[in-house]
């Protein structure tokens, strides 16, 4: 008897299927560690004004954070693992980044530095439940629009 590669021996039809079964049953398991999340959108404001650029992100305290993309209203939702997913349920420090890249070494802020940044934006948020009508306000406090 010798021993070697058979040549003609393929993996039959059951062999493939418990192969996709077990890869499967790997990729739900891997996603059951997600936490439950919540939907949430709103708007950003800037002394009253839609903020028409920008992003922003909720940092919870040891979880993923939550981000999105400012639109011409100043509204976002926010999206976790996937497109508008929503964020997971606590409390959030808020940044609200809004510069414009005018050149390689130029851009215009369109909001205060200070906020672009959740360490010094001051800016908090509790997720309980879903919400639709989140306002973020932010203030130029007697500042205004500048290019750096």
């Amino acid at each position: 008897m010798t021993l070697g590669a058979n040549r003609d021996c393929k993996p039959g039809p059951a062999r493939r299927r418990t192969v996709l079964a077990v890869l499967l049953l790997a990729l739900v398991a891997g996603c059951s560690d997600r936490p439950a999340l919540i939907p949430v959108s709103g708007k950003v404001l800037i002394d009253g004004q839609p903020l028409k650029t920008g992003n922003i992100k909720f940092v919870p305290e040891g979880a993923r954070a939550s981000w999105g993309k400012l639109d011409q209203n100043g509204g976002f939702t926010l999206s976790c693992y996937e497109r508008q997913d929503g964020a997971v349920p606590g409390t959030h420090r808020v940044q609200v980044s809004a510069q414009e890249v005018l050149s390689g070494a130029k851009a215009k802020w369109h909001a205060p530095r200070k906020y672009a940044d959740f360490r010094t934006s001051d800016l908090t948020v509790t997720i309980t439940e879903p919400t639709d009508d989140l306002t973020i306000n932010l203030t130029w406090d007697g500042g205004k629009p500048f290019i750096e």
